[in-house]
């Protein structure tokens, strides 16, 4: 006897949460998934293996992060780079990894109570305006602010 269960199908698939094109129905038990009726029958028919889920197939990622590595690794080299530097890594890029240094190094001299607080916004102020080079130049001018105090 063949019986629509595309209804059955549709309560398995609301109750497990899963869509309905996940669930598979046992050919050899049918009927007794015909006869189910209430959510209870049917979680019995799934402890029982008479229906069954099929488990998610997902597209496998390792292909794609292999060819993005390679594409990473290229033209890295000194004689394959093309355009000057700001072409490459941007120059606001640049600015704001050495300014976040630098700050951070402030930072810490405050907190050490190396400098006072009006001393380290006057050169947080430096930093921000560009006027600090590199952290070798803002470690000159904290001695130089340190020397001149004591």
């Amino acid at each position: 006897m063949v019986v629509n269960l595309k209804a059955k199908k549709r309560l398995v698939a609301r109750v497990t949460g899963v869509g309905v094109n996940r669930v598979r129905l046992d050919a050899d038990h049918l009927d007794d998934v015909a006869d189910a009726i209430t959510r209870q029958n049917i979680r019995s028919l799934i402890t029982a293996k008479k229906i069954t889920i099929k488990p998610i197939v997902g597209t496998s990622k390792g292909r794609s992060q292999m060819k993005k590595a390679q594409k990473h690794k290229r033209g890295t080299t000194q004689g394959s780079k093309k355009g000057r530097k700001g072409a490459r890594v941007g120059k606001k890029d640049v600015y704001v990894a050495k300014v976040r240094s630098l700050r951070r190094l402030l930072k810490i001299a405050k907190d050490r109570k190396d400098l006072t607080n009006p001393e380290f916004w006057a050169l947080y102020k430096k930093v921000g305006g560009n006027t600090v080079r590199n952290k070798a130049h803002l470690r000159l001018l904290m001695e130089e602010i340190i020397a001149k105090r004591s």
